[in-house]
């Protein structure tokens, strides 16, 4: 008897041992099966390839997706041109023939006006405010919503900070000198020149240099001293205006297509979304640097006559930026309502920061 039980004892130990080596086996299948799918993705950009901030963000973020999931998702970025033009970002995205887009939202106010106050308004809200705003006051989900008709899903992907007011042939010494003026101005700033008797033209980045150079405009925004400088704008132009009236805060966007981001995992969707948000903290936090450091060698070494615009040309300029905002909103129901938010969440920001920041910043620095 004892002998046929530990037969018997032997025969299962023997058989749980092949069923555990073969669920091993199976799991391990399963996992090298996984591990081997790789999801491939096109993004396309509105900057020059590896342009300094603009242009490597998306490269860090191809980067941080791809280690992230273990090379099941990788992107390949296109720097404007490579694939589509610069300002073809959207409807490339939107049709598919790009995954993911990396680009500045003022850039389709022709398909959605409202997309501009995802960027940046005239002297509207700070980086900061920005972020506190989409992320937690409601801004993303308003985003999404101007974007779902087009197949499209946005996301914050960066953000230049405070640009500078601008590269100029001419001084600003008063509101007519803005008369006629050719300027490489997008979105909501472009229209308050335009209603200024300026002229504003709207152009990739890679266009610029030779534009001003050539006298094709008269002057540029871009977007601060470290690209500015980048460009070589300063061989261009001979005075350097601030502040940034009409970009104080600029969001950059990525932008995926809805049906692809759908179709991928759930946990490859959430690393999409964490990646995005690391790369929009990231960027500013490297603009600050940057800046400062670009601003000095373009003083000191290059001999840029730094100015700032007259108090009557920044009156006048924000008095025209709430004509120009309520005569559109006016007449565009679901930009009266992005514009309502977008307001009402600056407004209770405004009042705070009169006790906090903007108080603290006028104590440290006099």
């Amino acid at each position: 008897m004892r002998k046929i039980i530990r037969w018997a004892s032997a025969i299962f130990l023997t058989a749980a041992s092949l069923s555990l080596l073969g669920c091993g086996t199976e799991k391990a299948a399963v996992k090298e099966q996984v591990k081997q799918e790789t999801i491939k993705w096109k993004l396309v950009t509105s900057w020059p390839k590896n342009f300094p901030g603009l242009g490597v963000a998306p490269e860090r973020f191809a980067e941080k997706v791809g280690k992230m999931s273990g090379g099941r998702l990788t992107i390949k970025v296109y720097g404007a041109g490579e694939l589509v033009p610069a300002l073809q970002v959207f409807d490339a995205v939107s049709a598919g023939t790009a995954q993911m887009g990396h680009s500045g939202a003022y850039y389709w106010k022709g398909k959605s006006p409202e997309a501009q106050f995802f960027s940046t308004m005239p002297f509207g809200m700070t980086a900061q405010e920005m972020n506190a705003w989409l992320h937690n006051g409601g801004g993303l989900e308003l985003w999404q919503e101007v974007y779902a008709p087009f197949g499209l899903v946005p996301l914050a992907g960066g953000n230049t900070d405070i640009q500078m007011g601008g590269w100029f042939n001419k001084e600003i010494n008063s509101v007519s000198d803005l008369e006629g003026l050719k300027m490489r101005l997008p979105g909501l700033g472009g229209e308050v020149l335009k209603r200024a008797g300026g002229v504003p033209v709207n152009m990739p980045g890679g266009e610029i240099f030779t534009s001003l150079q050539t006298g094709a405009i008269d002057a540029t925004e871009w977007v601060g001293p470290y690209n500015d400088l980048a460009f070589g704008l300063h061989k261009a132009a001979k005075y350097y205006y601030y502040p940034g009236w009409h970009e104080p805060g600029t969001t950059i966007e990525f932008m995926a297509n809805k049906a692809a981001l759908e179709a991928l995992p759930e946990d490859l969707r959430m690393i999409v979304e964490v990646a995005a948000k690391a790369t929009n903290e990231e960027m500013l936090d490297e603009y600050m640097v940057q800046n400062a450091k670009a601003l000095k060698i373009l003083v000191n070494e290059h001999g840029v006559e730094l100015r700032q615009f007259p108090p009557e040309v920044m009156a006048r300029l924000k008095a025209l930026t709430e004509e120009v905002l309520q005569e559109q909103v006016a007449t565009d129901p679901q930009m009266k309502k992005v514009y309502d938010a977008y307001m009402a969440f600056l407004n209770d920001a405004k009042e705070y920061s009169k006790v906090s920041s903007k108080a603290y910043m006028e104590l440290r620095d006099n």
